[in-house]
């Protein structure tokens, strides 16, 4: 006989519990009638173009990528994309991008690394990109340390067809009177860049 009313009372618990698990779901589906017709509520849920309305887009949009300064093409089909060039109060200029391989095979950036024997040590990397002030007639190599490694990236692997990768450069930076430069690496044509204050 308890084991009926057990029974009975759990199966009465378990009623109620999805009753009010289906009560509360509607209710929080609900979209609420306060009066507006169907366009004013479509309106009214989108959010303003003041106060918050740039934070709700920026949530509900994959984020934007960087301003594209310069966009090259060559070597059989890579693309070289510039979106920053940045000169820091260290005295040193970091430029910053990405590289799409549209090639017909992988590719191992050798072209990119540059034929000082210095920077052999370097192997796939953007080790001899190099900057080109046409104005005060300069060529500005990239930055190195006391091993000769280079203040670059080193791609860890190859790229893979139709794969895109990020990169950066670190060389010295020209005068503050020099804000166009060419950036060039391997058999690229030249990027005229603008530098920006960091």
């Amino acid at each position: 006989m308890d084991f009926r009313h057990t029974m009975k009372g759990r199966r009465a618990l378990s009623a109620m519990a999805i009753t009010t698990g289906l009560l509360l779901t509607v209710v929080g589906c609900g979209g609420g009638d306060d009066g507006k017709s169907g366009s004013e509520q479509a309106t009214s849920s989108k959010p303003s173009a003041r106060g918050n309305g740039a934070t709700d887009k920026a949530e509900s949009q994959p984020p934007q990528s960087d301003t594209v300064l310069a966009e090259v093409k060559g070597e059989h089909g890579l693309t070289l994309t510039i979106t920053s060039a940045k000169r820091d109060s260290g005295g040193f200029v970091t430029v910053e991008g990405t590289v799409t391989n549209g090639t017909d095979d992988i590719w191992l950036a050798e072209t990119w690394r540059g034929d000082e024997r210095e920077l052999t040590k370097n192997g796939s990397s953007v080790a001899g990109a190099s900057l080109i002030d046409q104005k005060g007639k300069k060529k500005y190599l990239i930055l190195r340390d006391t091993t000769g490694r280079c203040l670059c990236t080193k791609f860890g692997s190859p790229v893979r067809q139709g794969q895109t990768t990020d990169w950066f450069a670190q060389f010295p930076a020209p005068p503050q009177d020099t804000t166009t430069v060419d950036f060039q690496v391997g058999g690229m044509p030249p990027a005229s860049i603008e530098i920006s204050q960091g």
